[in-house]
């Protein structure tokens, strides 16, 4: 297996392979020193059982904030996985949190949630030269992702908000976040971070607009289901304008070419999940009759992971780490062109740490296909007077 680059100062990581769940949180002790740590973040692999691992967790870690969520995928010091319990440590010495339930996420109120936010970080008493900034996990198949972050950004006012979407590999059953040593569907969790390191958002996707362009004539937006376009069954018409027939269209198809939505000068992709009820299209975003969509092109997908990823903070140093969220699809579409050894290679270098998911959150927007990230760097220096 190949090795890392040195590891980073202000996060520690453990990582299992072990599919029993006991045997996993057993690995990851071993690895881990936890008596500086504020809480744990656990990203979750598809097939552990979720009730034995919260047991597991709780009884190892007891007296530990743990949080986390099921994944599509993970993003180890190592690259890309999919079968690894990845858990990060979050040291007291750099780090404060604050947490909050969102349950049951559907059907929402995005004025209790905005509500609930602004009480949340209000209560978060403020330590002096400290930053803040939001972290939200959320129910990947809940179809709330886009209320959600609406809400949490009025709520949360000026305060920078990043999150994922929770997985469940590529087979979209069932997807839960991890709480108060319990994990919940139907729910996202909301996590107030407070440090002295200084850090920077990131979010970028490698597509360009065409000059195909279509409108959504039919729809159950609560289902984020569209079932007309242009005037034709949706996913008759998304064929035809990429060359293939119904039956031809795949997850790998979605991924390559994917429908754009404007907003402002930025596009924005709005993921296909797939082809319902034998012409209906099933999206990961917000979808609604009316709304004009542009097909998307992709650019070289690696170049764009090194460049975007290629980051220094004010003292022209790289990250310490990345907490990355990289939705399932990008993967999917890296996999299908055999790029994992060279796109892992680059995660590593840049020290992204994070999951694969089935959206992304970023500047109070719920996109698709793009990758959502926070650079955390060594805290600025103060000068004493």
């Amino acid at each position: 297996m190949l090795q890392a680059p040195a590891k980073p100062a202000f996060v520690d990581t453990a990582v299992s392979y072990a599919r029993d769940a006991r045997a996993a949180v057993r690995d990851i002790a071993d690895q881990l020193e936890t008596s500086g740590t504020c809480f744990l973040l656990v990203f979750v692999p598809d097939g552990l059982v979720l009730d034995d691992l919260a047991m597991a967790l709780n009884a190892q870690f007891a007296g530990l904030p743990v949080f986390g969520c099921t994944t599509a995928g993970q993003i180890t010091p190592q690259g890309y996985e999919t079968d690894a319990l990845l858990v990060l440590a979050f040291p007291k010495a750099h780090f404060r949190c604050a947490t909050h339930l969102v349950s049951p996420l559907k059907p929402l109120s995005i004025k209790e949630v905005a509500s609930d936010a602004r009480r949340l970080s209000a209560q978060f008493q403020r330590t002096a030269h400290w930053s803040r900034l939001a972290l939200t996990l959320s129910d990947g198949l809940s179809k709330q992702e886009d209320m959600l972050v609406a809400a949490l950004q009025s709520g949360l006012e000026d305060m920078p908000v990043f999150g994922g979407s929770a997985g469940n590999g590529l087979n979209f059953r069932e997807t839960s976040v991890l709480h108060m040593g319990r994990f919940h569907s139907n729910a996202a969790l909301v996590l107030l971070l407070e440090t002295d390191l200084q850090f920077t958002g990131l979010g970028f996707d490698h597509f360009l607009p065409t000059n195909k362009q279509m409108v959504v004539t039919d729809a159950l937006p609560e289902e984020r289901l569209a079932l007309e376009i242009n005037g034709s069954p949706a996913a008759e018409e998304y064929a035809r304008l990429v060359g293939l027939r119904v039956d031809e269209l795949s997850p790998q198809v979605f991924a390559e070419n994917p429908v754009l939505v404007r907003n402002h000068e930025l596009y924005h992709v709005r993921a296909i999940q797939g082809v319902q009820d034998g012409n209906a299209l099933s999206f990961l975003s917000a979808i609604d009759v009316g709304l004009l969509l542009t097909l998307g092109h992709g650019q070289e997908i690696l170049r764009t992971l090194h460049d975007e990823l290629d980051v220094h903070g004010s003292q022209g140093k790289p990250p310490d780490f990345i907490l990355g969220f990289d939705c399932f699809l990008r993967k999917l579409e890296i996999d299908q062109k055999d790029l994992t050894g060279p796109a892992s290679g680059i995660l590593r270098r840049r020290r992204v740490l994070g999951f694969n998911t089935y959206g992304e959150q970023h500047c109070g927007v719920h996109v698709n296909q793009t990758f959502v990230g926070v650079a955390f760097y060594e805290p600025k220096r103060r000068t004493l007077h």
